[in-house]
């Protein structure tokens, strides 16, 4: 337990201008009783340079201020600033807010009155605030249809959520990585979290010969059985939800609902149209071949730039370790060389059960088209964007929270049908 004991009150600061308000405690930005809906790096820019209007703010200043110094293109800073602009009705001609000091920065030219929200005052008896335990799994082990050694865990009671396995996991590891850590913690809260390491990966076997696209949907379906689940919903991430496409349509009997999240149908090799496209792709396979097995993580860090755009330091430095951890440098290329032939486009169409699919607004590893093509050719599916950059959802972010409960209330929904 951690006991709470007084402090003094703590007050917010709120900034007014015009018909808007900005409350840092509620992280809200307002105009009238309507809240405004911006990504995190956008509040975090009108943050800056609200609360230095006198002034004029440099890039450099706000690249230290919102991204903590990590390198980002001038694009990035670029976009969040249109952004800004647009929640506020601005724009680059008419400069109403924030005015483009040409060669310096930025200054926000709006008339601010700077305000308090009244006082939080803390209760006068301490408080026991409990304090998250270990998440508890039990790790076992089956036998594929081609004799690989799968390991697969379980966490959590309640009724079964089954996780199609996805590259970079690491049974014994996720539930101490901040990269997976939530996803088991908060995922097992309410059900009986299933997931599994893919051969090649984590606990399961990493030299094996079969490395195909079947393979990975015959090793789910070696799970499932190995734990004798006869219907279950099922949860698909990243090239996940491609082998849950593929599961979900070979076994209408079993799955209940199924959600995707940053899925795709199409591999980066089968979707290459452009030159450019097909540069990009081969890229990916030469850095893995170069870089993944070195102590410098300065080639993985590309990755990590991908998956996690908007993680700390702490994050960048958590998914280098997960990708030195969870598999060789062989098998990397053996994994990326078999997502860029990934084709569920046909079996997607013949998924019969209520899909939820949720896909980052500005995904840089799966951009939103992929899960919007995803949502035209499951013929009952629902998409929701989620305000995020990150492939893989933090879980500090607020787009963690409504992945969450977008999750509950589709499978709440379903267990109220069935009942």
């Amino acid at each position: 337990m951690i006991l709470s004991t007084e402090e003094p009150p703590i007050a917010s600061r709120v900034w007014r201008f015009d018909s808007f308000v900005l409350d840092t405690a509620r992280y809200e930005l307002r105009r009238g009783s309507d809240v405004i809906r911006v990504e995190p790096q956008v509040f975090d820019v009108l943050t800056h340079l609200i609360s230095n209007h006198h002034r004029c703010v440099s890039k450099a200043e706000l690249f230290d201020s919102v991204w903590g110094g990590r390198f980002v293109g001038e694009a990035a800073l670029t976009s969040r600033i249109k952004a800004v602009r647009r929640a506020l009705g601005d724009d680059g001609e008419s400069q109403r807010y924030i005015r483009t000091v040409r060669g310096r920065g930025y200054r926000f030219v709006g008339t601010v009155t700077e305000g308090a929200l009244p006082p939080v005052t803390p209760p006068a008896e301490p408080v026991e605030i409990p304090e998250p335990g270990p998440v508890r799994q039990h790790i076992a082990f089956c036998r594929a249809a081609d004799d690989v050694r799968l390991a697969y865990a379980v966490a959590g009671d309640g009724p079964p959520l089954v996780r199609a396995a996805n590259w970079m996991t690491h049974l014994g590891y996720d539930i101490e990585s901040p990269v997976w850590q939530h996803w088991v913690r908060d995922l097992s809260h309410h059900y009986r979290y299933i997931r599994y390491d893919e051969r090649g990966c984590g606990l399961s076997d990493w030299d094996v010969g079969g490395f195909s696209f079947e393979d990975w949907v015959a090793d789910l379906e070696s799970v499932v059985e190995a734990l004798g689940l006869q219907r279950f919903p099922l949860l698909g991430v990243s090239q996940g939800g491609a082998v849950a496409v593929a599961y979900a349509a070979r076994h209408p009997e079993r799955v209940s609902r199924l959600v995707l999240c940053g899925a795709y149908a199409r591999g980066r090799a089968v979707r290459a149209a452009s030159d450019d496209e097909k540069r990009v792709a081969a890229l990916d396979l030469e850095l893995a071949r170069v870089g993944w097995g070195r102590d410098d993580p300065a080639f993985r860090q590309v990755f990590a730039a991908q998956f996690l755009p908007d993680g700390t330091r702490a994050d960048w430095a958590a998914f280098d370790q997960l990708q030195r951890r969870t598999t060789s440098p062989q098998n990397a290329v053996r994994f990326l060389e078999e997502f860029g032939r990934i084709d569920v486009r046909e079996m997607a169409r013949q998924v019969s059960c209520p899909t939820l699919i949720m896909h980052a607004r500005n995904d840089h590893r799966v951009p939103m088209r992929f899960g919007e093509e995803l949502a035209s050719l499951i013929p009952d599916s629902r998409l929701v964007p989620l305000d995020s950059n990150n492939h893989l959802l933090t879980g500090t972010e607020p787009a963690w929270q409504v992945f969450r409960a977008e999750l509950d209330a589709f499978l709440s929904e379903a267990a109220q049908i069935s009942t």
